[in-house]
């Protein structure tokens, strides 16, 4: 075992928009954080968002209708509590962006608000038009080097130590070797696990290890059956995918088949602004029925200089491919996108580990339900994240508020492989990704779910057999946190939100609940 390197009053794991506003927010008051990320401070799934970030500061907008939407987006599934914090304070976060130099878009001093799927009307802040999360990233960056903020960049963080259901270190291996840093507090903001799957938006880092550690230590993890799948990624043979963000349809660019048809009023009065696990299940099926591997966005129907000026990103990715926004129609498909359920909190971020916090898209605080609203993601961090801090000193381990949504609590067993188990190839990553594209995709069915919790378990148990005493490897933390997404799928007997079974096709009352997995020596 290595030697502690330092001491650290608080670690935080992660350096997207929840990892660094935690940090600023924590140095604030008077509480020096380290940062660790696994890559560089500049790589995050922040850096890619494009769509916006959601708050009620228009005119005829208020938190009660942007409670509302989310609630209605998240498919029986939201905590009405968690929904409702984050709309009440989205706009002082919003404030807060602005007071650290965010450049938000503005029109004659006013912040410009766009729509997108599943809101009543425009809540959508932007910055660079589709920039938005580069614009939030680096401002948050630069304030973080201006604080001399400590950073470990390149620093991969393997476990979690844990004593008396107690956090007291972090154990990984970074450019020093391997090290153990002793903390009483510890902030998983280690984003989501879409990269995972072998079709998705996400950056290569986005592989979900926080998930994995977390319950390693006892933390309980939540509802990662409901992986949401962006409807309009930009597919080429060969070429990158690129997110085509959904603002484009809240423009007024539609979806068409390979005929030249619009589509989606047949699937949902909303048409192309239904909730994305309506659109991209839309997509499939057409793609189906026409035996096709793509459907086409067709932005030709607004104007030119709208495009430029709003879409920028998107209008310079597609110019670098041959293709012009404003005069072809773009091929798309659904890929992976984001994780809606993750290592369960409460309102300020505390897990059921004392000084164990999680906060974005690794956390489960119940704010998504099963499906998220679009533009949430980017604000729950900032939401939460400030609760988590104001939290900071009041250490406990949270406990489940009275008339919360009921939970299907299930074990998982660490045991060995007996002599009777049948032996697997190894998997590598591109494996894991193969099997969760296919198995446990868009739409699901229970011979292929089987078939993904029997190829991860094998995986998960065999990396952990292997190393014996050591660290978990990132192998086995890609391979537990897979598992968990197909077991999670497999145990839901019903179709909801981001989650559609083939063979259980309608929503179920008595599924309203959490799946929940705890760990069992």
């Amino acid at each position: 075992m290595p030697k502690p390197s330092r001491n650290a009053p608080l670690v935080i794991i992660g350096t997207g928009i929840a990892g660094l506003f935690v940090a600023l927010e924590a140095e604030e008051r008077g509480i020096h954080p380290l940062l660790l990320t696994k890559s560089s401070l500049k790589e995050s799934n922040t850096l890619y968002a494009q769509g916006g970030i959601a708050a009620a500061i228009g005119a005829k907008d208020s938190p009660r209708l942007h409670f509302e939407d989310t609630v209605r987006a998240g498919a029986g599934l939201v905590d009405r509590r968690a929904a409702w914090i984050l709309a009440q304070e989205a706009p002082n976060r919003i404030s807060d962006l602005v007071h650290l130099g965010v450049p938000f878009d503005t029109v004659d001093g006013q912040i410009t608000l766009g729509r997108e799927a599943a809101h009543s009307l425009p809540r959508v802040v932007h910055s660079g038009g589709d920039a938005t999360g580069r614009q939030i990233e680096e401002t948050l960056q630069r304030r973080v080097r201006e604080r001399a903020i400590e950073v470990w960049e390149g620093f991969t963080v393997n476990s979690l130590s844990v004593s008396g259901n107690h956090v007291r270190g972090v154990l990984g291996r970074g450019r020093r070797g391997e090290v153990r840093i002793e903390t009483d507090r510890v902030v998983l903001a280690t984003g989501g696990g879409g990269h995972l799957f072998r079709e998705s938006s996400n950056p290569s880092i986005a592989t979900g290890e926080g998930v994995a550690m977390a319950l390693n230590a006892g933390a309980r993890v939540r509802d990662m059956e409901f992986m949401q799948f962006h409807p309009t990624v930009f597919y080429g043979e060969g070429k990158p995918r690129f997110l085509l963000t959904e603002a484009l349809r809240g423009e007024g660019a539609l979806l068409r088949d390979s005929h030249g048809d619009t589509f989606m009023r047949q699937y949902h009065p909303l048409a192309e602004l239904a909730p994305r696990d309506v659109v991209s299940r839309a997509i499939v099926t057409q793609m189906e029925r026409l035996g096709d591997s793509v459907v086409f966005l067709d932005a030709t129907g607004i104007r030119s200089e709208r495009l430029r000026v709003r879409f920028p990103t998107v209008y310079k990715f597609l110019e670098g491919v041959g293709l012009h926004l404003d005069r072809d129609l773009i091929p798309v498909t659904p890929v992976a996108h984001y994780m809606v359920g993750g290592v369960s909190t409460d309102m300020d971020g505390k897990t059921n580990v004392r000084g164990l916090y999680a906060c974005g898209e690794v956390a489960s605080t119940g704010v998504h339900g099963a499906n998220r609203l679009a533009s949430n993601s980017l604000m729950e961090g900032l939401v939460f994240g400030t609760r988590l801090v104001r939290s900071l000193g009041r250490e406990g381990t949270w406990r489940r508020e009275p008339g919360s949504i009921p939970t299907h609590s299930i074990p998982v067993t660490r045991r060995a492989r007996s002599a009777g188990d049948p032996p697997l190839p190894p998997m590598n990553k591109a494996d894991i990704g193969e099997v969760l594209w296919k198995n446990v995709g868009i739409v699901r069915d229970r011979a292929p779910l089987m078939e993904a919790v029997r190829r991860f378990s094998a995986e998960w148990r065999e990396r952990r057999d292997e190393r014996g005493s050591g660290w978990p490897t990132p192998m086995e933390n890609h391979a537990l946190t897979a598992l968990l997404m197909a077991w999670g799928a497999l145990v839901r007997q019903e179709s909801r939100g981001g989650h559609f079974r083939r063979d259980f096709p309608h929503r179920v009352g008595r599924w309203r609940v959490h799946v929940e997995f705890r760990s069992k020596s």
